[in-house]
């Protein structure tokens, strides 16, 4: 299994909105057939390693990172194919969230005479998937938010400037870390302020990820960075026709999600993003907006770059909050790891949302 999930990480960047899947088909404790899905209406994994296997399959046993299909989609059911094969034995890491499957895949293969097991280094399996899981059981994306800060967690001098508290090693992760989301967000604050491209450029990549600005007032100029390439999404809650029109003809997408106080109602974005089929979403923004996302309880993760220097108290922090009177207030986040990334530290926490 551990070989299993070794290969669908090769999906990483490519699966997108599909699970990463990677499968290993064993015969008389000989590894006959391996696999992994690569994108979107092409082969899932347990069809490349049954035609690697060939006739080789008959009494195999298929060690898979999730549930076999049961469903026609892009591509016929999984689970006949190993049926067919004459697989004796099913081992899957965790059962498929997707209701179209959900036991079901399980199911038809027990129904054949297949001996079936799950749960096999499930959690690995999940944090693999997380986006992919997250939509399907929560209907939006997982959200990770990325900040690159000082010791002292400082993101920017006060008049703005932050390029670069972080060194080049970290960049470049933080751009592996962008190709494999779906979309990078950011804020119209951010645009205004540095007019980045959000785009991967740091690696090598055949995908690059949408770009959504977050926009309430519709003040995307038409000429930043990012419109030059790659799709863009602008997500505003204003009705401005002119200024629209202006983002459309740049190829832009404007999406109206407004709430009461006239901003943009992050949670009803978040579905939205999920109904678009995007699994990660990697978050880039200013100190407000990473506030906001955390105050609506939609950040999911934080992937946070910590560089060998101190900025001071009247440098800009991470998040924009409210004052609080109590400890017993403060957010909680669970680390789940933490690396030396060139001269720099990442840490990835799990944020406990309430």
């Amino acid at each position: 299994m551990a070989e299993a999930l070794r290969l669908a990480e090769k999906g990483l960047f490519t699966t997108q909105p599909n699970p990463r899947v990677g499968c290993v088909i064993v015969r008389d404790g000989e590894v006959v057939g391996t696999g992994w899905h690569e994108k979107s209406g092409g082969p899932h994994a347990e069809i490349v390693a049954l035609r690697e296997a060939g006739d080789r399959t008959r009494g195999a046993a298929a060690y898979v990172t999730l549930e076999p299909c049961s469903h026609h989609g892009r591509t016929p059911p999984c689970a006949d194919a190993l049926i067919a094969a004459g697989i004796s034995r099913v081992i899957a890491a965790m059962q498929d969230p997707n209701t179209l499957v959900a036991g079901s895949g399980f199911a038809r293969l027990r129904a054949a005479g297949i001996e079936v097991e799950s749960g096999l280094m499930q959690e690995e399996a999940a944090a693999l998937n997380c986006g992919f899981v997250s939509r399907m059981s929560r209907g939006r994306p997982w959200v990770r938010m990325k900040i690159a800060a000082s010791l002292d967690g400082r993101t920017a001098l006060a008049n703005g400037r932050s390029q670069w508290i972080t060194g080049p090693e970290a960049r470049r992760d933080g751009h592996a870390w962008r190709a494999r989301a779906c979309a990078v967000l950011t804020g119209i604050g951010t645009v205004m302020n540095d007019d980045p491209q959000l785009d991967v450029r740091e690696i090598e990549t055949t995908r690059q990820p949408l770009k959504v600005v977050i926009d309430s007032r519709l003040q995307l100029p038409p000429t930043a960075k990012l419109l030059r390439n790659g799709r863009v999404l602008v997500a505003t809650a204003v009705e401005d026709e002119s200024r629209r029109s202006a983002l459309q003809d740049k190829g832009a997408e404007v999406v109206v999600v407004p709430n009461a106080r006239g901003k943009v109602e992050l949670t009803d974005l978040m579905r939205e993003l999920g109904r678009r089929e995007l699994n990660e979403i990697h978050v880039e923004a200013g100190t407000k907006l990473n506030g906001s996302l955390l105050r609506e309880n939609v950040v999911d993760e934080l992937q946070l770059y910590l560089a060998p220097g101190i900025l001071g108290d009247t440098a800009r922090g991470m998040f924009t909050l409210p004052e609080l009177s109590d400890l017993a207030q403060k957010r909680l986040v669970q680390f789940d790891g933490v690396q030396a990334i060139g001269g720099d530290i990442r840490i990835l926490a799990k944020v406990i949302n309430q």
